[in-house]
């Protein structure tokens, strides 16, 4: 999947199109976006989380798409019943360490590139007329899920591993 994922990001990566590429070591799917924390809430996710059981998720991905008004291009994610199922675990699992459940749908995918700011949003244009064919995508197991600190840039994120948590145990 990673290696169908990099051959999207280099066939359509051009010098100067005005888009941030987002690079392998950043790909993720969100399960719940946490925001700032305090290093209590982070232990009490992190403890809450150790107790969460779950069996592996098949993951697919489905087709590339845009959401415009973020300035993003991503591969969708199938909204399995089991991936849905972890997200809402996952979700409820951390409320007690002081973290509110989102409004919005849950709507899962992996960011491949964003614009650099309002004024490059023709590059997302650009590229949009240049897809024609959307690619078929292979499944697989994810077999743990990852808590993760972000670190925002110039050059867009850098994401940095703080806890594995295995599903299936």
């Amino acid at each position: 999947m990673i290696e169908q994922l990099e051959k999207i990001s280099m066939r359509h990566r051009v010098e100067g199109d005005g888009l941030r590429w987002s690079t392998p070591e950043s790909w993720h799917i969100t399960l719940q976006f946490l925001g700032n924390s305090s290093e209590t809430q982070y232990e009490c996710v992190v403890a809450r989380l150790r107790e969460l059981h779950a069996a592996p998720i098949p993951i697919e991905l489905d087709e590339v798409g845009f959401f415009d008004r973020a300035g993003i291009f991503f591969a969708g994610v199938a909204l399995t019943p089991e991936l849905l199922a972890l997200q809402q675990r996952v979700t409820k699992t951390i409320i007690p360490c002081g973290f509110i459940q989102e409004d919005r749908p849950y709507r899962p995918h992996i960011t491949l590139a964003r614009s650099k700011g309002r004024r490059n949003a023709t590059g997302l244009e650009t590229l949009k007329a240049k897809i024609r064919h959307p690619p078929k995508f292979n499944r697989f197991v994810a077999e743990e899920f990852l808590l993760y600190e972000s670190f925002t840039r110039p050059t867009g994120s850098r994401y940095e591993i703080r806890e594995r948590l295995r599903l299936g145990r």
